[in-house]
């Protein structure tokens, strides 16, 4: 029997929390082509997608201004996951520092295409996410903590404004 690969293991847990909605457009959804064959992952225990950010998505190939993790290389993927500003410093100090310090190693100079390695997201570092290339063995069980963790966030926002 074939092991599961890390695609299907993170989708299978993900797809185990209490109230998830996943949004995985095909092509003929009513959504723009690019998010074709992504996942995008939601507390919303009614099945009705919110209109807000997911806390957890999963990219299957380059955006046009995403790039840098190189994910239009055949079966490559990443994982993004909303763990708040200062948990994404907390993991990525030296990517962290150089957000802030001028004279910090250029953030840019680290491999941001590296797998299953922890980093900030390319483009929504800032604002709280991470991006994990491929995860795998390094980063599994951080992984698994990180979304459980972002899925009860995400159920604590929606209980407290009963969105």
């Amino acid at each position: 029997m074939l092991e599961q690969s890390m695609m299907e293991k993170t989708l299978k847990l993900l797809r185990s929390f209490d109230g998830v909605l996943e949004v995985a457009p095909v092509e003929g959804d009513d959504v723009p082509p690019i998010a074709w064959g992504d996942h995008f992952f939601y507390y919303a225990p009614d099945g009705i997608a919110p209109r807000r950010q997911p806390y957890a998505t999963i990219i299957t190939k380059n955006y046009p201004d995403d790039v840098s993790s190189d994910l239009d290389r055949p079966g490559r993927w990443r994982l993004n996951i909303h763990v708040g500003r200062e948990l994404v410093a907390e993991l990525t100090p030296d990517a962290s520092a150089a957000a802030s310090d001028p004279a910090a190693p250029d953030p840019a100079a680290s491999d941001t295409a590296a797998s299953d390695t922890v980093l900030p997201h390319p483009l929504y570092g800032r604002q709280g996410w991470i991006a994990i290339v491929e995860p795998g063995p390094a980063t599994a069980d951080l992984t698994e903590r990180l979304l459980r963790q972002a899925h009860d966030d995400d159920r604590r926002r929606v209980t407290r404004s009963g969105d």
